[in-house]
């Protein structure tokens, strides 16, 4: 079995704003070809274009309406990836260590080499974060794109995960959540983040930004219209008028 790092020296994690993500799938667009086409093997699909096609994603959005008991009906879209957790029974079920947290980041990550394919960590996972791929049959999972956040040959602004990079409302985040004066931290401090499934007790990194109440339907228009033209206009709509 693979033993977790007492400590690790950075706890670099995402923080989603639910807020703000409208359900684009940018992010999931973006993993999967960013991975595809730079990480390890392929992100497989079987049968894409059958009736029945599948294929493994390492980020996947849902969707969920929610009533809140004050406030009126919103949809709530929820990105999820694997969190990293700090107590990651993925990696201590582990036969072969395929599957380990670094000490340096707290990255949670597969050895596909050493990956037997056994399934074992994703029964163990309590978000259903970890997909086969039945293809390469290994375990394939969110790696932070660990081959974008420290490759200095890109330019600094894009090294971020793919997902962070590409999304249009700014929903995602990025940084280390172990330092308490990091963007990420304050951002969680200030808008009340929260843990996902806290009770399963494995302290998940990723944190997650509530959606604020939508109290009222704002039905207003966008630009103000004024009841009667005036000036140049109203002259005009007075002379159209008695044509």
């Amino acid at each position: 079995m693979t033993c977790l790092p007492s400590t690790t020296q950075k706890k670099l994690g995402l923080v989603i704003d639910l807020d703000t993500c409208v359900g684009c799938h940018g992010c999931v667009t973006a993993c999967k070809g960013w991975n595809t086409q730079n990480y390890g093997a392929p992100l497989s699909d079987m049968d894409p274009y059958g009736a029945d096609p599948s294929g493994t994603f390492l980020n996947r959005v849902f969707s969920y309406e929610v009533t809140p008991e004050d406030g009126a009906a919103q949809t709530v879209h929820f990105p999820k990836s694997c969190l990293h957790c700090e107590d990651a029974p993925c990696v201590t079920v582990c036969p072969t260590g395929a599957s380990y947290k670094r000490e340096e980041d707290g990255i949670v990550l597969v050895d596909e080499d050493k990956c037997i394919g056994c399934g074992l960590c994703a029964w163990s996972c309590a978000y259903g974060a970890r997909e086969l791929d039945q293809d390469a049959g290994v375990m394939k999972k969110c790696t932070l794109c660990v081959d974008r956040i420290y490759n200095e040959n890109l330019p600094e602004e894009d090294r971020v995960p793919a997902c962070v990079r590409t999304c249009p409302s700014g929903a995602r985040h990025f940084g280390d959540l172990g330092d308490p004066n990091s963007d990420v931290s304050k951002l969680v401090e200030e808008r009340g983040g929260f843990d996902l499934m806290p009770e399963q007790g494995t302290k998940p990194v990723n944190k997650y930004l509530p959606p604020r109440l939508k109290d009222r339907l704002d039905t207003a228009p966008m630009i103000p219209v004024a009841e009667e033209p005036k000036g140049f206009l109203g002259w005009l709509d007075k002379a159209l008028e008695k044509l």
